[in-house]
């Protein structure tokens, strides 16, 4: 094969100039089809590959996003747990030692599973907290309690300062609507 791609800026094919310099017809220039079909599959490959690379990186920069987030997660489960811990500590001195119990050891698992949260990527603190839910479904279900309860709180809190600006009269600081 000589230098049949030099000299080109299409990339692929042979020249369209006679050694004349005279244009030569699409149907007349020599049949490059098979250097064609393999300039294709590189381009294709190359262009996979830059795809694949991307993507890679793509994943790296998710994963290091989300461990940072699971972190902060893992700190804030942890101070639900101290939470439940401290309720069930109180309740223990008053008229309601068993559910006090309860608590406190609802709080010390919840707690258990913060320090094992740490660190970890999504899936793995996914496949966690499907465990957590199996062996203490008590736990489980009085967490997503607290996470309806601090959701539907949050989404009432929102409504009422978005009803305030709407209606022009901004709540002071420490002012709060009737609803």
């Amino acid at each position: 094969m000589s230098n049949e791609f030099s000299g080109m800026e299409g990339g692929v094919g042979s020249s369209p100039h006679s050694t004349s310099g005279e244009l030569i017809p699409p149907a007349k220039r020599p049949a490059g089809v098979g250097d064609l079909k393999e300039q294709i599959v590189d381009d294709l490959s190359a262009a996979r590959d830059t795809l694949k690379e991307d993507a890679a990186a793509a994943v790296a920069r998710v994963k290091d996003a989300v461990s940072k987030e699971t972190s902060f997660a893992a700190r804030q489960v942890g101070g639900i747990a101290t939470a439940l811990e401290k309720v069930g500590s109180e309740l223990e001195k008053s008229d309601q030692p068993e559910v006090g119990r309860y608590a406190r050891q609802i709080g010390s698992s919840v707690q258990t599973l913060a320090k094992q949260m740490e660190g970890r990527d999504l899936g793995e603190v996914a496949t966690m907290a499907e465990e957590f839910g199996r062996k203490q479904p008590l736990a489980f279900l009085g967490i997503a309690a607290l996470a309806g309860l601090a959701a539907s709180r949050f989404l009432t809190a929102s409504a009422k300062r978005s009803t305030s600006a709407a209606s022009g009269s901004p709540l002071k600081s420490g002012e709060y609507t009737n609803g």
